[in-house]
């Protein structure tokens, strides 16, 4: 069994490299400085996107990112969702850039799913908060 320091360890390890999409909600909201980088493909970006959110595929990241965002300016980054690994790779290529970096767990899926603001080429997308991933009465995760 892990000893209390090698759990303290390992969990704020996790908090300091990842984030969700509740956070970057009430982020956005708290006007904090950061910016959230849509690392997916074109198709995937034009079918919709986080509102706020840039479109820099992952594999455009180590090209663009120092052209467009500050170095000092802290970076979240997603993909579709917890099965894919674009926004670990994404995460990756801003952190050999040396940008501080999170992933937003859960991806685009889980802030689809909760109901935070969706856009595509066509303007907002309505969708229903998921009552299977966040309260349908509540504006986070209520994960305190």
């Amino acid at each position: 069994m892990p000893s209390k320091d090698e759990l303290v360890a390992h969990f704020s390890s996790r908090l300091a490299f990842e984030t969700d999409a509740s956070d970057v909600n009430a982020d956005m909201d708290a006007s904090k400085e950061f910016v959230l980088v849509d690392v997916r493909g074109g198709s995937s970006w034009d079918q919709g996107r986080a509102k706020g959110a840039i479109h820099m595929p992952h594999s455009e990241i180590a090209e663009r990112a120092l052209k467009e965002i500050p170095l000092d300016t802290p970076v979240v980054v997603y993909c579709w969702g917890p099965g894919c690994n674009g926004a670990h790779k994404g995460a990756l290529n801003f952190a050999l850039l040396g940008y501080q970096v999170k992933e937003m767990i859960g991806g685009f899926e889980y802030w689809a799913r909760e109901g935070y603001p969706v856009v595509n080429n066509d303007g907002a997308v309505i969708r229903e908060k998921d009552p299977l991933t966040t309260p349908v009465n509540s504006t986070s995760c209520d994960c305190g």
